[in-house]
């Protein structure tokens, strides 16, 4: 019996110079925040709710929301795009 194993690496590889990690948030008044929805059940309604609480309570100027086809697919580039152009910082979740 000569079978065959495939083993995946789950991890995520370096930075390779060219990428860089922004800075964190000093403050959250004024600026536009994004979410990304992975699509997995009951996502939506947290988002949802903390929403409502980083415009109200943090005065968050404005919340974007996008959600993309699955949990295991990539968040397409055009919405990489629109939401690192407009936001100041994006959130990805999972739901369940």
């Amino acid at each position: 019996m000569n079978e065959n194993i495939f083993v995946f690496n789950p991890t995520v590889p370096r930075l390779d110079g060219s990428q860089h990690l922004r800075h964190a948030l000093d403050k959250l008044t004024g600026k536009v925040v994004g979410f990304i929805d992975n699509g997995k059940p009951n996502f939506n309604y947290l988002v949802d709710d903390i929403a409502e609480l980083l415009v109200s309570k943090y005065g968050v100027a404005t919340v974007i929301k996008r959600r993309k086809r699955g949990p295991s697919v990539p968040a397409p580039d055009m919405m990489i795009k629109e939401l690192s152009g407009q936001c100041d910082a994006v959130i990805t979740g999972s739901g369940d």
